[in-house]
């Protein structure tokens, strides 16, 4: 009396399976078929980077890291200090025209490369999320086909019980009837 996972899928799924979107119906097939729906998010993501994806990714990862804020502190640190004390030719007076239009160059240029980043790290998590969901989706199926199980087990032994618990009223009945005759 064993229920197989294409039972178990129609027989819960067999109304609404009409309704379901093109990606529950692909869960639901797996279901079916035993097939894997978990998979590496980040290693699919990572393999489909073109060069250019994979260079603003490493510049928004620099640009966002102490060691490089430290680094252009450092910097500017310098660049204001050696030209306020003059100890070098006044490359770059105050008001640091220079240093102004080197910052602006650098934002103008991180800004974009670190939105790039952001927007593919968004559909990475988006895609993250969509297999989490297939992952939850094919679990519960799986937890209802264990579930139909334990039932038709129950079910079972409990027609089981019926039928030993009659068949010990029969002997019963047949030690009384011997008991009453031998009297």
């Amino acid at each position: 009396m064993t229920v197989n996972r294409t039972e178990t899928a129609r027989k819960f799924l067999k109304k609404e399976i009409e309704k379901l979107s093109l990606q529950e119906k692909e869960i639901v097939e797996r279901f079916i078929k035993r097939d894997r729906v978990a998979r590496n998010v980040a290693t699919e993501f990572d393999n489909q980077l073109t060069l250019g994806e994979r260079i603003a990714d490493k510049v928004a990862e620099v640009m966002g890291s102490w060691k490089f804020i430290i680094i252009q502190s450092t910097l500017l640190t310098a660049w204001v200090v050696l030209n306020i004390a003059a100890f070098i030719n006044h490359w770059d007076p105050y008001p640091f025209i220079l240093l102004n239009l080197a910052l602006s160059f650098q934002a103008a240029y991180a800004a974009p490369i670190i939105m790039m980043s952001q927007n593919r790290q968004s559909e990475k998590d988006r895609m993250q999320s969509k297999n989490d969901y297939e992952v939850d989706m094919k679990a519960e199926m799986e937890i209802l086909q264990l579930h139909e199980k334990f039932n038709e087990l129950r079910d079972s032994y409990w027609a089981d019980l019926v039928r030993m618990q009659q068949q010990q009223i029969e002997m019963l009945e047949r030690l009384v009837a011997e008991v009453c005759t031998k009297k």
